[in-house]
């Protein structure tokens, strides 16, 4: 499932019901996160869509896995696991490695190592019946920006929007 699938049903009288927050309060039965309802929650939603949603740009991420993940726990608490990710940068392709306590961690270490700063000031996900939904607000420390992953699965959601909002960071005009 693609964000640019989802698509309002057609209801040319309630042309207002299908701004993004109207849209998304409808899928989720909760709001946009506060900040970008603000900012973006009346945009038409194929507008929301592409504006914060969007997956091309510089930055993509070819391949994504969690190398250890069957490893069993050996002592108490959260322990540190082996990410591997194939991340294009234009038109270069390098294959990451780091050891991280989670996805978001691991990919947002990957991103700066290769010079691309992405700090999360906010983060949300929310699930509907059949997706997932990750909002983030970040920094490069000089722009903020916010951005949207979606996807049937909770962490290729949140990847999608790491990768969404450094792009927004590295193309904010």
């Amino acid at each position: 499932m693609t964000v640019s699938s989802l698509k309002p049903a057609p209801n040319p009288t309630a042309s207002r019901r299908w701004c993004a927050n109207a849209w998304f309060t409808d899928r989720f039965g909760a709001p946009l996160p506060r900040g970008l309802r603000e900012q973006a929650g009346a945009m038409p939603w194929e507008t929301f869509v592409a504006t914060y949603g969007r997956t091309g740009g510089p930055v993509r991420l070819r391949y994504w896995s969690c190398a250890d993940a069957e490893r069993p726990a050996s002592r108490l608490g959260p322990q540190p696991r082996s990410f591997r990710a194939v991340i294009a940068i234009g038109e270069h392709s390098n294959t990451a490695t780091v050891a991280a306590s989670g996805p978001v961690a691991a990919l947002t270490a990957m991103l700066h190592q290769r010079g691309i700063a992405v700090e999360m000031l906010k983060f949300h996900q929310m699930r509907s019946a059949d997706c997932t939904a990750t909002f983030i607000c970040g920094t490069d420390g000089s722009r903020v920006e916010w951005a949207m992953g979606w996807s049937t699965e909770t962490t290729q959601s949140a990847l999608g929007a790491v990768i969404a909002c450094a792009n927004r960071l590295l193309t904010a005009t």
